[in-house]
């Protein structure tokens, strides 16, 4: 489990704030003895500059292998301006939309763990929180006609410098925010032996587990001594005050939650789905590469980079129709299209490749419902078969704003053809030791892969119909092995 250490100068500095016993001083955290697990450490010292006590408690956190915030390294950036401007070349987009009152000329606020007072000025102070994990930043911008906001000055800002209570209290409940465990009851946190981070987006459509499923997870999480939070995606900068981050939001790229897990493995964090899954599963055209070259059964595939007549015609010579073109990263049967003639071909390669510069185009293989093998550290965890939308060739059908979806089975994995399970272990394997989704079709004695999904859906009553309470505990005794494991190593 993680300790959390607030450094002041002295404890009188804390005085405006509710007592804890994670506060404590300079000279304290000078002669703190050796710390068993994670240690994460906010810097409120008044000063920060070259051998003062703030720079002394963020070196000495670094030494001993402490998250420290601020890090050195955002101490020297900020201490001088040409710096910290050669990290703001992407923070434009966030000032152009900074909306501008009459008169308006100059903005001057201050950001308390990446938040800020004024709501419009929320995004800026997240970006700027992001580059520079500061607990208190000082900002100013200044509006230049020909260019727009511009960023004047950025300083670190200390907790003394807090005179009124208006700031006060926003310090306060951004740090309540950013480390609700600073204000939990001491009994409550020692009956945990590690933090569990899951990564949620309560406004997803159709999120990988629903509400009920993430209770159950918890619960599970606390029978082996885990204890695990909710956090959304303004939550990146707290992953060090965690063990482990488990994500339950649908995964991409070119999304946070790739971020997410990037910060968090760079932190030392046991992380499912792993940044490595996240970039071989999210992307169709690396995994039918993939599982063309180790010789897995998957459709025939091919690849479209262009829409040409000839092209389109060898594709067809190829494949047959029906065919069904795929965007590398769509998900639940999203940016996908049946076709069934060279027109159909020719107008759907078009509209898909101006979404991506590369399209499959796989041959089409009918069956009542697709396999779904779940795979947790090359291990089957559980099976499903899902069946097709009424009418329609896909699981989900998407049509009017609305999404149906066709029934489903649940069964214990040893009744699962062995066909369908050998198949699905030999791609799993491939992926890594994480927790996959194998889909796979089956007709007579043929299985083939159609993908392997990083962020599978484990949803109440729907892949936990067989194993239930037990499926979430597994998957949290796998994030306590793996806990013990890193633990040993270190």
């Amino acid at each position: 489990m993680s300790t959390l250490l607030i450094v002041v100068d002295t404890l009188e500095d804390w005085s405006p704030y509710f007592p804890s016993g994670d506060v404590i001083s300079f000279e304290d955290y000078l002669n703190l003895p050796d710390t068993k697990g994670r240690v994460r450490v906010i810097n409120l010292c008044h000063s920060s500059r070259y051998l003062s006590p703030g720079y002394y408690c963020s070196l000495l956190a670094e030494a001993r292998e402490h998250n420290i915030l601020p890090s050195l390294k955002v101490i020297n950036d900020l201490s001088q301006r040409a710096l910290y401007q050669l990290q703001l070349a992407d923070i434009g987009e966030q000032l152009r939309r900074l909306e501008q009152a009459e008169g308006e000329t100059r903005l001057r606020f201050k950001s308390f763990f990446g938040q800020a007072a004024d709501a419009r000025l929320g995004a800026l102070a997240r970006g700027l929180f992001e580059r520079f994990p500061c607990p208190i930043l000082d900002v100013e911008l200044q509006l230049k006609k020909a260019e727009g906001w511009q960023l004047k000055r950025l300083k670190m800002v200390s907790l003394s410098e807090l005179k009124s209570e208006p700031e006060q209290d926003q310090f306060a409940k951004a740090l309540d925010h950013f480390s609700r465990k600073i204000w939990r009851k001491p009994n409550a946190r020692k009956q945990a032996r590690y933090d569990l981070a899951i990564l949620v987006d309560t406004d997803e459509a159709m999120p990988p587990s629903d509400a009920t499923a993430l209770k159950r997870f918890i619960k599970a999480a606390a029978k082996v001594g885990i204890e695990a939070e909710l956090i959304g995606r303004r939550d990146l900068m707290r992953l060090p005050e965690f063990d482990a981050l488990f994500i339950r939001k649908t995964t991409a790229i070119d999304d946070y939650t790739y971020r997410f897990a990037k910060k968090a493995e760079s932190e030392g964090l046991v992380v499912i789905d792993d940044p490595a899954s996240i970039m071989r599963c999210c992307n169709k055209i690396y995994l039918a590469d993939l599982l063309k070259r180790h010789k897995i059964p998957a459709p025939k595939t091919e690849i479209l980079s262009a829409s040409s007549e000839a092209r389109l015609t060898e594709v067809a010579e190829i494949l047959g129709f029906p065919i069904v073109l795929k965007i590398p990263d769509g998900s639940f049967s999203r940016g996908m299209a049946k076709v069934d003639d060279m027109e159909g071909l020719r107008q759907h390669s078009r509209e898909l490749l101006k979404q991506s510069a590369l399209v499959l185009a796989q041959e089409f293989l009918y069956t009542e419902y697709d396999w779904r093998v779940g795979v947790l550290n090359q291990k089957p965890l559980y099976a499903c078969r899902y069946y097709m939308a009424k009418k329609h060739w896909q699981i989900y059908k998407h049509a009017d704003g609305k999404v149906k979806s066709g029934g489903y089975d649940t069964l214990p994995t040893f009744e699962v053809p062995k066909a369908v399970l050998q198949v699905a272990m030999k791609a799993s394997k491939l992926i890594g030791d994480g927790l996959y989704g194998i889909d796979i079709k089956q007709s007579g004695k043929r299985a083939v892969v159609i993908e392997v999904n990083d962020n599978p859906s484990i949803e109440s009553g729907v892949e936990d119909g067989y194993l239930g309470e037990e499926l979430y505990l597994q998957v949290m005794q796998e994030f306590l092995r793996r806990l013990e494991m890193r633990g040993r190593q270190r």
